[in-house]
C-alpha cells in the first residue's frame, strides 16, 4: 500500500510558477512509476505528466508540454512537478499517482492505470 500526499498548491498569478511536492510513504517508491493528473470542475480528469521508476523516461500532456518539469528523489521517496507560464486555463486540483512497474523506463498516462492517488492539490491560475 501507498499513501501520497501532495502539497505546494496555491494562487499565482498568470505568467507565475508553482513547484508542487507529493510525498510517499512505503520504502519501495523506487519502483513505482509516479504520475500527475488534474481536474478542474465539469471536466475528467486528465494526464499531466509522469515519471519512470528510474527518472530517465518521462513524458507530458500536450497542452503542457515546455512549461513543466517532472521529477523525482528516490531518496525521499517525493516527486515533483516544477509549473512555469501558468495560464488561467491550468486552474485544477491537481492530484498525485503512482503504480508498481517491473520496467524501470516505463511511463502510463492513462487514469485507469494508476492503483494510488493522493487528496489532491488547488491551483489556481488569475488572470
Amino acid at each position: 500500500q501507498v499513501q501520497l500526499v501532495e502539497s505546494g498548491g496555491g494562487l499565482v498569478q498568470a505568467g507565475g510558477s508553482l513547484r508542487l511536492s507529493c510525498a510517499t510513504s512505503g520504502r519501495t517508491f523506487s519502483s513505482y512509476v509516479m504520475g500527475w493528473f488534474r481536474q478542474a470542475p465539469g471536466n475528467e480528469r486528465e494526464f499531466v505528466a509522469a515519471i519512470s521508476r528510474s527518472g530517465g523516461n518521462t513524458v507530458y500532456a500536450d497542452s503542457m508540454k515546455g512549461r513543466l518539469t517532472i521529477s523525482r528523489d528516490n531518496i525521499k521517496n517525493t516527486v515533483y512537478l516544477q509549473m512555469a507560464s501558468l495560464k488561467p486555463e491550468d486552474t485544477a486540483v491537481y492530484y498525485c499517482a503512482a503504480v508498481s512497474s517491473g520496467l524501470a523506463s516505463t511511463v502510463y498516462f492513462r487514469v485507469n492505470e494508476y492503483d494510488y492517488w493522493g487528496q489532491g492539490t488547488q491551483v489556481t491560475v488569475s488572470s
